[in-house]
């Protein structure tokens, strides 16, 4: 797994490839957690490239967007491939996360919200 994060104003671009399962769902919680800088920061995942997630994975992305809806942000995918969306869809978590085809449709989200200044660079 290999994570790139992108601080905006009132939000986070994390850019995931490969996969995340049992042996690197640690690094994939501390990875999200560096990326906040506030709480009600909301997280926009690019997961084009995530292949594959597991269970443990899946838990930290919950505990993620749970912790973001407390704080009045929001966990955004874009670019679910079928295997991901597929457990997404099964385990019902797809409620509690928006759900994008592309980054530009999560971060024009996050602005209709925050506004345009939200989404520039940090």
């Amino acid at each position: 797994m290999k994570l790139t994060v992108r601080p905006l104003r009132q939000a986070a671009l994390i850019i995931v490839d490969g996969e995340v399962d049992t042996t690197n769902s640690a690094e994939w919680e501390k990875g999200i957690d560096g990326a906040r800088r506030r709480l009600s920061d909301h997280l926009i995942f690019d997961v084009t490239g995530l292949s594959f997630l597991d269970s443990s994975g899946l838990s930290v992305l919950l505990a993620a967007a749970v912790l973001a809806e407390a704080h009045g942000a929001r966990v955004h995918l874009a670019g679910l491939q079928p295997r991901v969306a597929r457990l997404l869809e099964l385990t019902g978590t797809v409620r509690v996360m928006s759900i994008h085809d592309h980054v530009d449709q999560a971060l024009a989200a996050v602005e209709r919200v925050r506004g345009p200044a939200s989404i520039e660079p940090a």
